[in-house]
């Protein structure tokens, strides 16, 4: 699982069958300290998440699992919305 925080929504009117009624969000993966880290990606979103806030993601073949829906096209999936995060250094 990884972090990232929501920056942004994706409107497709026309895409695969499997996606229609689900909600795609742009996710900014970050560190757990909050520094952005590599480039934006698109997830489906299974838990209700909006922009602003910092969510939990899979990526990869564990991703369609979390939309419950098989032999759907998901690369990645926001599994869960993050309220704390406590670094213990």
């Amino acid at each position: 699982m990884l972090i990232g925080r929501v920056i942004g929504t994706v409107i497709a009117t026309r895409k695969d069958e499997g996606l229609v009624g689900s909600k795609l969000l742009i996710t900014q993966p970050m560190d757990f300290v909050g520094q952005d880290r590599d480039n934006p990606l698109i997830a489906v979103d299974t838990v209700g998440a909006g922009v602003g806030e910092v969510v939990i993601y899979v990526t990869g073949s564990v991703a369609p699992y979390a939309v419950k829906k098989s032999g759907i096209p998901v690369d990645a999936a926001i599994v869960g919305i993050v309220d704390k995060i406590d670094l213990n250094e």
